[in-house]
C-alpha cells in the first residue's frame, strides 16, 4: 500500500454503553454490540473495510472521504429506526497512514479516534480535511464547531459537524434514559414527571433507580429538548 496515499478512518461506537451494561447486564449488552456490529456491516460503501470491533466500538477504513460520510449518515439512520437502542458516535479524519499485518497505523488513525471521543449521541465529527475532501455532498451540511485540542495531539483541529441536508431527526419524537443511556421514544416511555423537568426511561427498572438517586444521572445532553413537549 502506498504511504502518502489518502485514506480516511471511521471510528463509531454507542454512546452510554457502560451505563447500559451496568443497568441491563451482560446478556443484553452483547446483544447490542451485535446488533450494532451487523450494523456497520450493511452501511459500508463499496470498497470500505470494517477493520476491527471491540465490543461497542469499531474502526472502518473507506476509500474516500465522501464515502466515509455517507456511510456515517447511513449507519445513524439505520440506528435512529430502531426502539430502545443505544445512540451511536462516530469520529473520522483524512490523511496518510501505514498498512502492517492488516492493521492501519499514523497519526491520521489516532486523530479519527480522538475526534470520536468529541462526539455526542447521534453526531458525526470530522476534521477540515475530511469535510474538504469530501466534494460530493449534495445530502449533507457542515457545521463549524471551531478548533478543539484533541488529546495528546499537539495541534488543535478545526471541527465540523455532519448532519443530513434534511436536518437532524425530529427530537421532539425521543429521549435518552438518563440512567442506561438508551434512545427511548417518547410514546412508548416511562415518564417521572418532575418538577424541574419531565425524564423519560425505557423500562420501570430505570425510573426506579433514578427515583432512588436523582443526582447521580445528569440528564444527558439532547434529552432535555427532547422532553419539552411533554413540560
Amino acid at each position: 500500500m502506498i504511504a502518502d496515499a489518502q485514506h480516511t478512518f471511521v471510528f463509531a461506537d454507542l454512546a452510554g454503553y457502560t451505563a447500559l451494561t451496568d443497568i441491563h447486564g451482560d446478556e443484553m449488552a452483547a446483544d447490542l454490540a451485535g446488533q450494532f456490529c451487523r450494523d456497520v456491516g450493511a452501511a459500508l460503501p463499496p470498497g470500505a473495510e470494517d477493520l476491527k470491533s471491540l465490543g461497542d466500538a469499531c474502526m472502518v477504513h473507506v476509500e474516500t472521504a465522501t464515502g466515509a460520510v455517507q456511510f456515517a449518515l447511513a449507519l445513524l439512520e439505520r440506528v435512529a429506526r430502531r426502539p430502545r437502542f443505544p445512540a451511536v458516535r462516530v469520529g473520522m479524519h483524512t490523511g496518510t497512514a501505514v498498512e502492517r499485518g492488516g492493521d492501519w497505523f499514523g497519526q491520521t488513525v489516532n486523530a479519527a479516534a480522538r475526534i470520536a471521543e468529541l462526539a455526542g449521541p447521534d453526531e458525526i465529527l470530522l476534521s477540515c480535511t475530511t469535510r474538504d475532501s469530501a466534494r460530493e455532498r449534495p445530502r449533507v451540511q457542515y457545521e463549524n464547531l471551531g478548533l478543539r485540542e484533541l488529546r495528546n495531539i499537539r495541534a488543535p483541529q478545526r471541527i465540523f459537524r455532519a448532519v443530513p441536508a434534511t436536518g437532524a431527526p425530529d427530537a421532539s419524537t425521543w429521549a435518552i434514559d438518563p440512567v442506561c443511556r438508551m434512545r427511548v421514544a417518547l410514546n412508548d416511555a416511562v415518564v417521572l414527571d418532575l418538577r424541574d423537568a419531565p425524564r423519560a426511561f425505557c423500562s420501570q427498572h430505570c425510573a426506579n433507580e433514578f427515583a432512588q438517586a436523582p443526582d447521580r444521572y445528569p440528564i444527558p445532553g439532547g434529552a432535555m429538548r427532547a422532553l419539552r413537549p411533554l413540560a
